[in-house]
């Protein structure tokens, strides 16, 4: 289990306004906004950091265009940030019987599909997803997702331009989630997780893959995300800090 993406409700200054564009690239991110998925209703934009990248998500159209109705929904009441941690799982079935065994709730997992062109055409994505609930007070829910096969991994690749690791920001190594976590929420990401290492306050898991997540317990929601990076920059897109 690796990190994958990082789905984020933005402004639509994020993906028009060419200060804000800038701004980006400067700390070494290659963002081209012109580039991602779009529909009448929701258009995508994508920083790619090696492997991993972040899609963000502006919404056109109150009822989305096809994009998944319960962010669509927390987009039009205003939700902005952080609004899924996508996982990268081997086999999702395997985790879906697992889970559902401990009695944890999780969406069956299904091929993505959206609808596009006034609804007269269906896209399916190669890959299967599946999600947690949303947590009790922390806007945000964790999903899963396995591609179909190594080949659309390697065709999928071809489209992770322009990627960051060109600047020397090869990838997502932490990211530390704090927000009003519950004492349930924290029981539900230990019987999920198997490395982790937990107080009153803090979790910390360790992903297959070496990389870490840490949820905090505090007043406010934020994320910061830490690269694997030469440069020493940051900056801050809605509730994110992307520290490079």
């Amino acid at each position: 289990m690796k990190i994958d993406h990082i789905v984020v409700n933005v402004d639509e200054k994020y993906q028009k306004n060419n200060s804000i564009i800038e701004n980006i690239r400067k700390t070494g991110l290659f963002y081209e906004p012109k580039k991602g998925k779009c529909t009448n209703g929701f258009k995508a934009s994508n920083i790619w950091i090696g492997n991993e990248y972040f899609e963000m998500i502006n919404i056109l159209k109150p009822r989305g265009g096809g994009w998944v109705s319960e962010w669509t929904d927390r987009f039009n009441q205003g939700h902005r940030g952080m609004i899924c941690l996508m996982l990268d799982i081997e086999s999702i079935e395997l985790l879906y019987e697992n889970l559902t065994k401990k009695g944890i709730e999780i969406s069956q997992p299904n091929w993505l599909e959206f609808k596009w062109f006034f609804n007269l055409f269906t896209r399916k994505m190669p890959w299967k997803n599946a999600y947690l609930p949303f947590f009790e007070k922390v806007p945000f829910q964790i999903g899963f997702q396995q591609l179909k096969d190594e080949k659309t991994r390697d065709f999928m690749n071809q489209y992770a331009i322009p990627n960051s690791r060109d600047n020397g920001i090869s990838g997502i190594n932490e990211i530390i989630i704090s927000g009003e976590f519950s004492d349930t929420d924290f029981k539900l990401l230990q019987s999920i997780f198997d490395l982790t290492e937990s107080d009153n306050n803090t979790i910390n898991i360790l992903l297959n893959s070496k990389q870490k997540l840490i949820f905090n317990k505090s007043n406010n929601y934020s994320v910061i995300v830490k690269t694997e990076s030469s440069l020493n920059t940051s900056m801050v897109i809605e509730n994110i800090k992307i520290i490079c």
